[in-house]
């Protein structure tokens, strides 16, 4: 099954002490980048995500973001910093003196000062949060995986699409190659008796051999059934091959490409000049589909 690299999942879950969310989104990069954005405190958890996310990113850039919130008390721990606490009492002191004001410096004042304490997550137990952390992060991967599976579905159908069109192409220019040496051949013949306004008969071997020349130079037969396999073995491995298989169709493009060049750069057709443009487009759609592909 082919796959998307964009793609979003999200996924929540809670053990009872913790709600933990979790949200991956995803983007075209040429290798895996994984980007983790969560609490400093639950850091230690990093590797297991990235494990978790590797599994199912292994083409794309991913941003995954970390969200906990503690519904019990058995996470936190309340904090005095007595280094502040001082500062704000010797500080309000001060201004009481210097400016002769009345009041009273109390407990209720300085305990409700920014930072004098402070409610902070206290983990004892790191194994039971990465459990439940990598629950979470699971099911935002599944959800992103179906995602990403549903965009490859029509990726595929889009490409499949295109290289059919290709391969019809492939069999107008087909058609239409013999008859180009036969053109050229009946031209050369009649520019010839034009010149010479018939004064000279037109030696019939060396028509054909001038013929033959031309025939040889620009015989497209090779990169016609090169390019139609190039085709074939995109519908293949659309069908058949399961991802990542984003850079094998970034190679066979390369092919394609390589092939429709030739062909466009040996005809000496216009016809066939202008279906190997329209080749050339379908090639760069394809192109620009397969850069969406993991």
């Amino acid at each position: 099954m082919i796959k998307s690299m964009t793609g979003f999942g999200r996924g929540e879950y809670s053990d009872g002490k913790r709600s933990i969310t979790a949200e991956i989104k995803t983007v075209n990069h040429r290798y895996s980048d994984i980007n983790i954005k969560m609490p400093k405190r639950y850091s230690f958890a990093e590797e297991k995500i990235k494990a978790i996310a590797k599994k199912k990113v292994k083409r794309g850039k991913a941003e995954i973001s970390i969200m906990v919130e503690n519904i019990t008390e058995d996470d936190m721990l309340v904090k005095l910093n007595t280094l502040v606490a001082k500062q704000y009492i010797d500080n309000l002191n001060e201004l009481k003196n210097t400016y002769g004001l009345s009041g009273d410096i109390d407990i209720q004042l300085v305990s409700t000062m920014p930072d004098v304490m402070k409610a902070i997550p206290d983990v004892e137990d790191e194994e039971e949060v990465i459990r439940a952390i990598e629950q979470a992060v699971t099911i935002a991967t599944d959800n992103l995986d179906d995602m990403r599976a549903v965009e490859g579905g029509k990726l595929t159908e889009d490409l499949m699409m295109r290289g059919e069109l290709v391969r019809g192409i492939v069999k107008k220019i087909e058609i239409r190659a013999p008859l180009v040496v036969k053109d050229y051949t009946e031209k050369m013949y009649n520019r010839i008796k034009e010149l010479t306004e018939d004064a000279v008969d037109v030696p019939e071997e060396r028509i054909l051999m001038e013929a033959a020349v031309f025939a040889d130079k620009s015989n497209i037969t090779e990169e016609l059934v090169r390019l139609d396999s190039h085709m074939v073995q995109l519908k293949n491995i659309l069908t058949l091959e399961a991802s990542p298989v984003g850079k094998k169709l970034d190679f066979l493009v390369q092919e394609m490409n390589r092939e429709a060049n030739t062909i466009g750069s040996k005809s000496n057709d216009l016809e066939i000049t202008a279906l190997m443009l329209e080749t050339k487009s379908e090639i760069e759609k394809i192109r620009e589909q397969v850069q969406n592909i993991e």
